[in-house]
């Protein structure tokens, strides 16, 4: 930990986090009135009670259940490995950008680099389905700022999630890293499929939630999840999203929070488009490159980057993945597992047909015939023929500079 608490301290601090029936709202004004958590423990039932219900202030007055200890005594020995961290919400370490918000969690479990939650950040977000093309924006806009020196958050989801923390690690040691806010313990993975990604940003960046370990994945905890994307942002850039994604929260909570909102805009016929021209509607900034972010924003200070002049600008578009870094330490992370409480992901279906995987990697833009081999990885005799096939069934069009478009219906 940055900073050695006391052992009975520390256990304090994580007694009022796993208080049965004791929310976050209620630990908070507990501390507001008696102190930190060891002052709260060692008040009368009659003091607490001014703060908290009756039959809370009794239990606290109690020793914890077995139950309770036993999660102290796991969270203890997980602190005890390697670049494992809690920050209290008295820890001169805990991320300013968080204490701004209505309601900062009281404990941070932080695998990784903790500092890096204090160094300026802009979140990445957007649909899960995300299309290549997204995907591709996304990795583009994050390596251009990471490499410029800020702090790629995002929520460790699928699409748009995924590509914003790739990146942020392509942009090297010297870029401004990533971090990865959970919906679970920061045990566990939520995706299945994203736990080597999360052993890539536990290594060279920092994973961090305010679950208990344990924690599986349940369905309100994302929104939890969400605030602390956007508490911990100067801005927020939603790179894809339909009209009900839950990255439209964190754009909301973005906006109460004071912070930008920006959104790249898409084509008028796909439904990823139009959760970001809603926003846009509504008064976020339309932005074509992480130029124009920094343009809005600044710079963060710290270390740059240098950059080519293709990728200088981070613009939307496809830009080449680093396929000789060795971001990849699995062996380093053994302590992460993924969740099972997941289902199943498109792709773990059957696999599609080849115009099927053809005509999703088009995507609503025109794409050239060698970006179309390096998204569906498919040899270029037998792509050529599957895009005969969509023209002649009018799914796609050739266009005269040889690229090609699908068809609206």
């Amino acid at each position: 930990m940055p900073v050695h608490l006391p052992i009975e301290e520390l256990r304090a601090w994580i007694r009022l986090s796993l208080e049965p029936g004791l929310g976050p709202v209620q630990a908070r004004q507990l501390l507001a009135t008696a102190g930190l958590p060891h002052d709260v423990y060692d008040q009368s039932a009659a003091a607490l009670s001014k703060a908290v219900p009756e039959a809370m202030a009794r239990q606290l007055t109690h020793s914890p259940d077995a139950r309770t200890v036993a999660s102290i005594d796991a969270t203890l020995a997980w602190l005890a490995q390697p670049r494992h961290h809690v920050l209290t919400l008295a820890d001169p370490t805990y991320p300013a950008s968080l204490l701004d918000t209505h309601d900062p969690p009281l404990l941070l479990y932080v695998n990784g680099n903790p500092a890096l939650l204090s160094r300026p950040a802009i979140a990445i977000v957007g649909a899960r389905s995300a299309s290549p093309a997204g995907q591709d924006n996304a990795r583009a806009f994050s390596r251009f700022l990471a490499g410029a020196g800020w702090c790629i958050v995002s929520g460790l989801a699928e699409g748009i999630d995924a590509a914003a923390h790739e990146g942020a690690l392509q942009a090297g040691p010297e870029g401004g890293a990533t971090v990865a806010v959970l919906g679970t313990g920061i045990d566990i993975v939520y995706p299945a499929r994203n736990l080597q990604l999360a052993h890539q940003i536990a290594e060279h960046g920092a994973l961090v939630s305010e679950f208990p370990l344990g924690t599986r994945a349940i369905k309100h905890q994302f929104p939890r999840r969400n605030r602390l994307v956007a508490g911990m942002a100067r801005g927020v850039l939603v790179v894809e999203a339909a009209r009900q994604s839950g990255s439209l929260i964190t754009a909301r909570l973005a906006g109460e929070l004071g912070r930008e909102v920006f959104a790249i805009p898409g084509s008028i016929h796909s439904p990823l488009s139009r959760g970001c021209h809603a926003l846009i509607r509504q008064g976020a900034k339309l932005v074509e490159s992480g130029q124009d972010i920094q343009d809005e924003l600044g710079q963060p200070g710290g270390n740059t980057l240098p950059r080519d002049r293709d990728v200088d600008h981070g613009k939307s578009g496809r830009q080449p993945r680093d396929h000789n870094a060795d971001h990849s330490r699995p062996d380093r992370q053994p302590h992460l597992r993924a969740t099972k409480a997941r289902a199943a992901a498109p792709s773990e279906h059957a696999p599609a047909s080849v115009p099927a995987r053809v005509l999703e990697a088009l995507g609503h833009d025109p794409v050239h015939v060698d970006l179309l081999v390096t998204r569906t990885e498919i040899a270029l005799p037998e792509l050529q023929a599957a895009l005969l096939k969509l023209e002649l069934s009018d799914a796609v069009a050739r266009l005269p500079d040889g690229r090609y478009q699908r068809r609206q219906p």
